[in-house]
């Protein structure tokens, strides 16, 4: 049952980015031990050069969890950067499990095989270099996948999803990262490309009967963002 929460005649307090990321911190402390590998894998990716753009801690231990709830054996990332979500997703595999993961820099592949070594996972994870939706459409739709996990360019999600539904079991998970964005997708006065991006997505999701899915807006660490949860019927 819910509680509400009174303050009295007092306004609750705004919150703030700091504010979300020291509970982040502080609920991580309780339920995510430190970790050398991961921590490692952001240094390298850091020290190469890439984007800060990867999955905070807390995210990166739901998609773990998640991935081992569903007991997926067949998991496709698209968006590999550095591979940490590579990573976490890799740890939830069963020993005969497979993750396919793409993406389209050289440079960041290339790290992201170096993290994948370090982390033990090479013989598990495969990295295919090339643009995401044409490595998707040359994937073979006949052994399906349990979970895909897509977070690479926005304007490309609907491209994306389409194929994801392809390949996906059905039952299997679909989710979408980076779909609130400070809410300034739901703000009509915002737009950019990658705004659009989602816009479009989220055309295409209504009235899908190819897909049952909800959008979980997030706070922590990476600020005020979300993703599309989806299960293919």
């Amino acid at each position: 049952m819910a509680q509400q929460i009174s303050s009295g005649t007092q306004k609750p307090k705004a919150t703030t980015i700091e504010d979300w990321a020291r509970s982040d911190v502080y609920h991580n402390s309780f339920l995510i031990p430190q970790d050398s590998v991961l921590d490692a894998a952001l240094k390298n990716s850091a020290a190469n050069g890439l984007p800060e753009i990867a999955v905070s801690v807390s995210q990166g231990k739901f998609l773990q969890l998640h991935a081992r709830a569903i007991q997926a054996k067949r998991i496709l990332e698209v968006g590999t950067l550095g591979g940490y979500s590579t990573i976490w997703l890799g740890r939830a595999l069963p020993e005969d499990g497979e993750l396919i993961t793409l993406e389209i820099s050289s440079k960041h592949a290339k790290v992201a095989e170096e993290n994948l070594s370090n982390a033990g996972l090479s013989s598990k994870c495969k990295i295919i270099v090339g643009p995401g939706h044409e490595s998707m459409v040359d994937l073979p739709s006949e052994k399906k996948f349990d979970f895909i996990f897509i977070d690479a360019d926005k304007p490309s999600n609907v491209k994306y999803f389409t194929e994801a539904k392809r390949l996906i079991r059905k039952g299997g998970v679909i989710i979408v990262d980076n779909v609130v964005r400070f809410g300034r997708v739901a703000d009509p006065e915002q737009s950019d490309p990658n705004i659009e991006g989602v816009r479009s997505l989220l055309n295409a999701l209504k009235g899908d009967k190819d897909v049952d899915a909800t959008t979980i807006a997030t706070v922590g660490e990476k600020a005020y963002d979300g993703f599309i949860y989806a299960i293919r019927n």
